[in-house]
């Protein structure tokens, strides 16, 4: 076994519930699955934090494009239209 570093940690009531619960189910240690956990993080691509004021300036975007008035009534055709169009071009 390779040199090991001492880490003290803190859960909540519950995480430790289901730390015992499944070491026990497992047959390894608690520190082993602490440490399979650590290691599935590392193939895991780092969480990137939430950019608020791009999602800010999106939600903006969205309400003003739903206040903007369709043209639909000057359709000269349907979506049905278009799809039986299609339909019957690829089921020749």
């Amino acid at each position: 076994m390779s040199h090991m570093v001492r880490k003290q940690v803190y859960l909540e009531p519950d995480q430790d519930r289901l730390l015992k619960q499944r070491s026990k189910k497992l047959g390894v240690t608690e520190s082993d699955l602490i440490r399979q956990g650590i290691t599935q993080l590392s193939h895991q691509p780092a969480a990137v934090p939430l950019d608020r004021q791009a999602w800010q300036t999106e939600l903006r975007f969205i309400k003003r494009r739903a206040r903007v008035k369709t043209r639909a009534h000057e359709r000269r055709w349907t979506r049905k239209e278009l799809y039986d169009e299609r339909i019957g071009r690829f089921s020749r």
